[in-house]
Protein backbone atom coordinates (compact mmCIF):
# COMPACT_ATOMS: atom_id res chain seq x y z
CA UNK A 1 0.00 0.00 0.00
CA UNK A 2 1.46 3.32 -0.98
CA UNK A 3 0.81 6.65 0.68
CA UNK A 4 -1.37 7.92 -2.16
CA UNK A 5 -3.83 5.04 -1.77
CA UNK A 6 -4.97 6.66 1.49
CA UNK A 7 -6.58 9.33 -0.66
CA UNK A 8 -8.79 6.66 -2.25
CA UNK A 9 -11.02 7.11 0.80
CA UNK A 10 -12.09 10.45 -0.67
CA UNK A 11 -13.64 8.54 -3.59
CA UNK A 12 -15.53 6.12 -1.34
CA UNK A 13 -19.13 7.28 -1.75
CA UNK A 14 -20.32 5.23 1.23
CA UNK A 15 -17.84 6.97 3.52
CA UNK A 16 -18.59 10.35 1.97
CA UNK A 17 -22.33 9.80 2.43
CA UNK A 18 -21.86 8.96 6.12
CA UNK A 19 -19.61 11.96 6.70
CA UNK A 20 -21.97 14.26 4.81
CA UNK A 21 -24.94 13.00 6.83
CA UNK A 22 -23.00 13.68 10.03
CA UNK A 23 -21.81 17.15 8.99
CA UNK A 24 -25.19 18.32 7.72
CA UNK A 25 -27.02 16.96 10.78
CA UNK A 26 -24.53 18.80 13.02
CA UNK A 27 -25.06 21.95 10.97
CA UNK A 28 -28.85 21.75 11.26
CA UNK A 29 -28.58 20.99 14.98
CA UNK A 30 -26.32 24.01 15.48
CA UNK A 31 -28.72 26.30 13.61
CA UNK A 32 -31.60 25.04 15.74
CA UNK A 33 -29.62 25.62 18.93
CA UNK A 34 -28.60 29.11 17.83
CA UNK A 35 -32.26 29.92 17.04
CA UNK A 36 -33.06 28.88 20.61
CA UNK A 37 -30.55 31.39 21.95
CA UNK A 38 -27.76 28.92 22.70
CA UNK A 39 -24.53 30.47 21.52
CA UNK A 40 -20.99 29.23 21.38
CA UNK A 41 -18.67 27.18 19.22
CA UNK A 42 -19.18 24.19 21.51
CA UNK A 43 -22.73 23.92 20.14
CA UNK A 44 -21.28 22.65 16.86
CA UNK A 45 -19.75 19.59 18.55
CA UNK A 46 -22.26 19.09 21.34
CA UNK A 47 -24.10 15.85 21.96
CA UNK A 48 -27.85 15.60 22.00
CA UNK A 49 -30.27 17.77 20.08
CA UNK A 50 -32.30 17.58 16.89
CA UNK A 51 -31.48 15.71 14.69
CA UNK A 52 -29.19 13.01 16.01
CA UNK A 53 -25.95 13.20 14.04
CA UNK A 54 -24.96 9.80 15.41
CA UNK A 55 -28.11 8.27 13.93
CA UNK A 56 -27.65 10.13 10.66
CA UNK A 57 -24.10 8.83 10.33
CA UNK A 58 -24.70 5.17 11.09
CA UNK A 59 -27.96 4.98 9.15
CA UNK A 60 -26.35 6.62 6.14
CA UNK A 61 -23.55 4.09 6.27
CA UNK A 62 -25.89 1.12 6.69
CA UNK A 63 -28.16 2.32 3.89
CA UNK A 64 -25.17 2.97 1.62
CA UNK A 65 -23.87 -0.54 2.25
CA UNK A 66 -27.30 -2.03 1.58
CA UNK A 67 -27.76 -0.07 -1.63
CA UNK A 68 -24.29 -1.02 -2.88
CA UNK A 69 -24.00 -4.65 -1.80
CA UNK A 70 -27.60 -5.66 -1.16
CA UNK A 71 -29.70 -5.85 1.96
CA UNK A 72 -29.38 -9.62 2.26
CA UNK A 73 -25.62 -9.85 2.85
CA UNK A 74 -23.43 -10.07 5.88
CA UNK A 75 -21.83 -6.65 5.47
CA UNK A 76 -25.24 -4.98 5.58
CA UNK A 77 -26.17 -7.06 8.64
CA UNK A 78 -23.07 -5.80 10.46
CA UNK A 79 -23.74 -2.17 9.48
CA UNK A 80 -27.42 -2.44 10.46
CA UNK A 81 -26.69 -3.98 13.87
CA UNK A 82 -24.05 -1.32 14.62
CA UNK A 83 -26.58 1.37 13.61
CA UNK A 84 -29.24 -0.12 15.89
CA UNK A 85 -26.83 -0.32 18.83
CA UNK A 86 -25.70 3.29 18.36
CA UNK A 87 -29.29 4.55 18.11
CA UNK A 88 -30.39 2.51 21.12
CA UNK A 89 -27.48 3.86 23.12
CA UNK A 90 -28.20 7.45 22.06
CA UNK A 91 -31.86 7.29 23.07
CA UNK A 92 -31.48 4.97 26.01
CA UNK A 93 -28.26 4.86 27.99
CA UNK A 94 -26.92 8.30 27.10
CA UNK A 95 -30.37 9.89 27.49
CA UNK A 96 -30.62 8.48 31.02
CA UNK A 97 -27.10 9.71 31.81
CA UNK A 98 -28.25 13.19 30.79
CA UNK A 99 -31.22 12.96 33.15
CA UNK A 100 -28.86 11.94 35.96
CA UNK A 101 -26.63 14.91 35.17
CA UNK A 102 -29.62 17.25 35.59
CA UNK A 103 -30.35 15.80 39.02
CA UNK A 104 -26.69 15.96 40.10
CA UNK A 105 -26.41 19.56 38.93
CA UNK A 106 -29.52 20.48 40.93
CA UNK A 107 -28.00 18.89 44.04
CA UNK A 108 -24.74 20.78 43.44
CA UNK A 109 -26.64 24.07 43.17
CA UNK A 110 -28.48 23.46 46.43
CA UNK A 111 -25.20 22.59 48.18
CA UNK A 112 -23.56 25.70 46.75
CA UNK A 113 -26.39 27.84 48.09
CA UNK A 114 -25.66 26.39 51.54
CA UNK A 115 -22.11 27.67 51.39
CA UNK A 116 -20.18 24.92 49.63
CA UNK A 117 -17.91 25.91 46.79
CA UNK A 118 -19.79 25.55 43.47
CA UNK A 119 -18.28 23.01 41.12
CA UNK A 120 -18.39 22.65 37.36
CA UNK A 121 -21.76 21.52 36.00
CA UNK A 122 -22.10 18.12 34.38
CA UNK A 123 -23.12 18.11 30.73
CA UNK A 124 -26.87 17.52 30.61
CA UNK A 125 -27.56 17.17 26.90
CA UNK A 126 -25.75 13.97 26.01
CA UNK A 127 -28.55 11.77 24.74
CA UNK A 128 -31.42 11.99 22.31
CA UNK A 129 -35.16 11.68 22.39
CA UNK A 130 -36.71 9.09 20.11
CA UNK A 131 -37.91 11.75 17.62
CA UNK A 132 -34.35 13.13 17.42
CA UNK A 133 -33.02 9.63 16.70
CA UNK A 134 -35.70 8.97 14.10
CA UNK A 135 -35.08 12.32 12.39
CA UNK A 136 -31.36 11.57 12.23
CA UNK A 137 -31.98 8.08 10.87
CA UNK A 138 -34.32 9.38 8.17
CA UNK A 139 -31.86 12.11 7.23
CA UNK A 140 -29.04 9.56 7.00
CA UNK A 141 -31.11 7.34 4.72
CA UNK A 142 -31.94 10.30 2.46
CA UNK A 143 -28.28 11.32 2.18
CA UNK A 144 -27.29 7.72 1.38
CA UNK A 145 -29.94 7.50 -1.32
CA UNK A 146 -28.75 10.76 -2.86
CA UNK A 147 -25.13 9.59 -2.84
CA UNK A 148 -26.09 6.27 -4.40
CA UNK A 149 -27.55 8.19 -7.34
CA UNK A 150 -24.24 9.98 -8.01
CA UNK A 151 -21.82 7.18 -7.37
Amino acid sequence: MDFMSIFDAFRNTMLLAALTAWATAEGVKTLIRFSQGKRGFSELWGSGGMPSAHSATVCSLAMSVGLRYGFDGGIFAVAAVVALVVMYDASGVRREAGKHAVAINQMKESLASEGDKPSKKHKESIGHTKPQVIAGAVWGAIVAALFSLIG
